[in-house]
């Protein structure tokens, strides 16, 4: 099965890093809906959201947005001081990085699954900030493996690309393939997400959990080996 992962290592990475497009609107969907209009992976909705609520309109919350802005900034620097000293493409630490993220998703659902509605209500802030948390370091190692177009929490600017590079505006070649796919996989993950709140506020972030840990994994074989760069050199 590794020999197979190494002989397409691109072919790969693009399809676990959709596979974690998917997974981000799952959360995302658990957090506007589940955790008061609050988004852990898009940071794009939360600075618009946090505009308009320190104007007042709306009733729209300040807290949450705040703490995912500030909990995704760290999880990205916990990513790139991690990864700073390896060279770009999928390691040994960005195994380590996807495995975290795994787990502390994992650790949300469970505590979803356990805690009554009323402390549930109670640790809707701490559950937001485990999530931004786990999308800031999702977002780092992803940006570090560096497949184009795929970054895993944006979908803004490939559809930007998408329409820009088409044959009906600037005219030029792209993979619109992987673009159109992320900005399908983010929606049908928020609609997933959506439908698995209906049953219970920790479907989503199990899912997610699940996800992640099998890309970690997959990804972790499929990685370059130092005997495999000795044999070609």
């Amino acid at each position: 099965m590794t020999h197979r992962l190494l002989r397409h290592p691109g072919g790969l990475h693009l399809s676990l890093m959709l596979v974690l497009t998917f997974s981000t609107g799952v959360i995302d969907a658990v957090g506007y809906l589940g955790l008061d209009r609050v988004f852990t992976g898009n940071m794009t909705g939360n600075v618009v959201i946090l505009a308009m609520a320190l104007t007042g309109a709306d009733g729209l919350p300040v807290d949450g947005p705040v703490v995912a802005l500030a909990m995704f900034m760290l999880g990205a620097l916990i990513a790139g001081r991690v990864l700073r000293l390896t060279p770009a493409g999928w390691s040994g630490r960005s195994t380590a990085l996807f495995v975290a993220v795994g787990l502390l998703l994992a650790a949300s659902a469970g505590a979803m699954l356990v805690l009554t509605q009323a402390q549930a209500d109670d640790a809707r802030l701490a559950i937001t900030g485990a999530l931004g948390l786990a999308m800031g370091v999702q977002a780092g190692a992803a940006r570090h493996i560096g497949v184009k177009d795929v970054t895993t929490v944006v979908v803004t600017s490939t559809l930007a690309g998408l329409a820009f590079d088409s044959r009906f505006g600037h005219r030029v070649g792209q993979q619109w393939p992987r673009r159109l796919l992320a900005v399908v996989l983010i929606g049908a993950g928020a609609a997933t997400g959506a439908i698995l709140l209906d049953v219970h506020f920790g479907l989503g972030m199990g899912l997610s959990a699940a996800l992640t840990l099998i890309v970690a994994l997959l990804g972790h074989l499929g990685r370059p080996h130092p005997v495999d760069d000795a044999g070609g050199a």
